[in-house]
């Protein structure tokens, strides 16, 4: 197939921008950003044409260093793009078994999953970043892949020092031994809660019953001090983010199954979950003195929505309508 051309990737980010903010977002983290996609952004900014704000994490070091050169972008374009680090994948994914864990599929003894890096890899490339001031954002799943992960932040954390906002990105099975590593490191377990409800049975068939106390373990998580910054997953996921915040208040999926939720302690309360969608992304990202609350000094980034997001049901959350987005004080989504 024939890369897309470059009116072809301008017109595909009209259209994922044109949806993005029809959902409520008004800031995304592109997970994976290649020197094409960067070239389209930039494009897009020097028309005047961007308009929500896109935190770049380069699709490698070789397109973090093409990008950004000797040290993360400044904020360009009034605050709407900037490239602040690096994503590295150390696993695969959970229904494929290739998430890395520390103990064999339960659903198949002989597999444990799949090392995309070796330690020294992870660490060689970590440091890389690291010593030009990048923020590293590691996709680990299993729990083996997140204690490695971890592992690497411990050792690094001596010469890297300062305040590094490491991320994991997913953290979905986390041996509960591990679980305390996250705040301990300032390591962020940047997650996204509709993977629990998509995710539920197959999680329990590759695991079973018995290895699933730090599955999607949100609560967990937050109760140990660690940052919780969640997203939608877009585009694996639907850009919607409110099915995500019902989940993660609820862990029932949009049918209201299980009844009382899967694994109802990991539920988080409704501030804890707006929080993780708003202040924590931001924090995640460097962002948090621009963004992720209103307040005076930050850029006025905000949605009118048809109900009291604090006082409706999680059901109600589900079905709620975004009427307008708005981009620093001004319009950029009005629903006809």
């Amino acid at each position: 197939i024939p890369a897309p051309r470059a009116v072809e990737r301008d017109l595909a980010l009209a259209k994922a921008q044109e949806i993005l903010l029809a959902n409520g977002v008004t800031s995304i983290a592109d997970m994976g950003t290649t020197m094409q996609d960067w070239q389209s952004f930039r494009r897009a900014g020097d028309a005047g044409q961007l308009k929500i704000r896109i935190i770049s994490y380069a699709s490698g070091i070789d397109d973090m260093i093409a990008i950004a050169g000797p040290a993360p972008s400044p904020w360009l374009y009034d605050d709407h793009l900037k490239l602040a680090g690096v994503k590295l994948y150390l696993d695969g994914a959970l229904g494929s078994r290739g998430a890395l864990l520390k103990q064999p599929y339960t659903d198949k003894p002989g597999e444990s999953g799949l090392a995309m890096l070796s330690s020294a890899q992870l660490k060689n490339k970590m440091s890389r970043a690291a010593m030009d001031g990048f923020q590293t954002a590691v996709h680990a799943i299993g729990d083996k892949a997140n204690e490695e992960t971890l592992s690497a932040i411990e050792e690094l954390q001596a010469t890297y020092k300062g305040d590094r906002r490491w991320r994991v990105e997913h953290a979905q099975i986390i041996d509960p031994v591990d679980i305390g590593r996250f705040a301990a490191t300032g390591t962020i377990a940047s997650m996204q809660p509709v993977h629990q409800t998509s995710d539920r049975l197959m999680a329990e068939a590759r695991l079973g019953p018995g290895r699933l106390a730090g599955a999607y373990a949100w609560k967990s998580l937050h109760d140990s001090g660690a940052v919780l910054a969640f997203g939608t997953d877009v585009p694996v996921e639907s850009p919607n983010p409110f099915a995500g915040l019902a989940a993660a208040m609820t862990r029932e999926d949009a049918a209201g199954q299980p009844f009382g939720g899967w694994m109802p302690a990991q539920r988080l309360n409704r501030e804890q979950a707006w929080q993780a969608y708003t202040y924590g992304a931001a924090f995640a990202a460097f962002a948090e003195d621009r963004l992720g609350t209103l307040e005076p000094g930050k850029r006025a980034d905000f949605l009118i929505i048809d109900q009291d997001i604090m006082l409706a049901r999680p059901a109600q959350i589900r079905q709620l309508q975004v009427l307008q987005t708005w981009i620093a004080g001004k319009p950029a989504y009005i629903r006809n």
